[in-house]
């Protein structure tokens, strides 16, 4: 899952990138508020974490602009702003979260978990393919009720393949979904990365999942 922080202190926003990365998630930085709403009506994140007071625009004003323009995503205000006004205002905007600086950051992992299993009319939480079942809010994934020993990057590329189950996905989408980056037709990280999980998800089992087509990239899938 793609999450989207929009932060102009860069001490603060590399803190809560590198925690949510290390939590199995996918999370971009936005160190303005025009940027951030230019990137959040650009792309499709499943979550925005934001706060007020932003450089170029308040977090107030991105918020009310999401809206204007019918941006549902999920907002999570994370400000130092912490008046009982502020939090109706942000609510009223249409936050559906606030949390307050200073803040633990295992409690902001719970607030994100839970938003998203709230938004889980537009994507289950688990996901099943064959005898593979990705639990997505909860990083893990098992084949035949055997747990699979994945990192945080091969987690986040075998939920991308999950899901988008069936659809033949390019190194280049892998590549700026998963790790953020312009794919460079020189560079192999992909291929390796995929081999890796291979290793994981289809070597020790019967049924191969993950299917190479030629050309274009990967796709996950019994056949």
């Amino acid at each position: 899952m793609r999450i989207l922080i929009i932060e102009d202190e860069k001490k603060a926003a590399e803190f809560l990138r590198k925690g949510l990365t290390e939590s199995g998630f996918i999370a971009d930085v936005a160190e303005n508020g025009e940027d951030g709403l230019f990137t959040v009506l650009s792309l499709d994140y499943d979550l925005v974490v934001l706060d007020a007071m932003l450089a170029r625009k308040d977090g107030w004003s991105v918020l009310a602009e999401m809206r204007q323009k019918h941006n549902s995503t999920p907002v999570l205000f994370l400000t130092a702003r912490g008046a009982v006004s502020d939090r109706v205002k942000g609510l009223e905007l249409g936050a559906d979260d606030y949390l307050v600086k200073p803040y633990a950051f295992t409690e902001l992992l719970a607030r994100v978990r839970a938003l998203l299993r709230r938004r889980g009319e537009r994507q289950p939480d688990i996901l099943q393919i064959a005898d593979l079942r990705v639990d997505l809010l909860g990083h893990k994934a098992h084949r035949r009720e055997i747990r699979l020993d994945l990192a945080p990057k091969e987690f986040a590329l075998l939920s991308l393949l999950a899901r988008r189950q069936g659809e033949v996905l390019s190194r280049l989408v892998i590549a700026e979904q998963v790790w953020d980056m312009n794919f460079d037709s020189d560079s192999n990280v992909v291929d390796v990365a995929v081999r890796r999980l291979r290793r994981k998800v289809d070597d020790p089992f019967t049924l191969e999942l993950i299917h190479t087509v030629r050309g274009m990239g990967y796709v996950l899938e019994a056949r």
